[in-house]
């Protein structure tokens, strides 16, 4: 259900870059999706393509997905999402609310549960083209 609402936001940034921009038609969307979201790629692609209508009907979407990766305020320890074992239950509520990593993730190296998250939060729209 995420996905969907993600998809509805992207949909109607993409089509008021396509007004400012005074594009009669949008080609290309590229995305860049941080890891740390979880998102179901695939869902939000499909929800991309049933949404897209007017200016953005022959749309291509492509994703690309910006891994997460943290550092350690302890001891510079620096580590990826993927290294990490955690439950499945856990995920979810990072899936919802990537702050909440602070409270479930603590450095592999040292324990601290103080470390910042450098990269792969969010969601940008990293290009649109289109023709004029």
């Amino acid at each position: 259900m995420h996905e969907w609402s993600l998809a509805e936001a992207i949909i109607s940034a993409v089509f008021s870059i396509a007004e400012r921009e005074n594009l009669r038609e949008v080609k290309e969307v590229h995305l860049r999706l941080g890891e740390l979201q979880q998102i179901e790629v695939d869902i939000l692609k499909f929800a991309l393509l049933q949404m897209k209508t007017g200016k953005l009907s022959n749309a291509k979407f492509t994703v690309r997905t910006a891994k997460a990766k943290f550092k350690c305020r302890a001891c510079n320890h620096a580590w990826t999402f993927r290294e990490m074992k955690i439950p499945g239950d856990i995920k979810e509520s990072i899936h919802f609310i990537p702050e909440v990593a602070h409270a479930y993730i603590k450095c592999p190296e040292c324990g601290s549960p103080d470390f910042d998250i450098i990269q792969g939060r969010g969601l940008w729209i990293t290009s649109v083209k289109g023709v004029k």
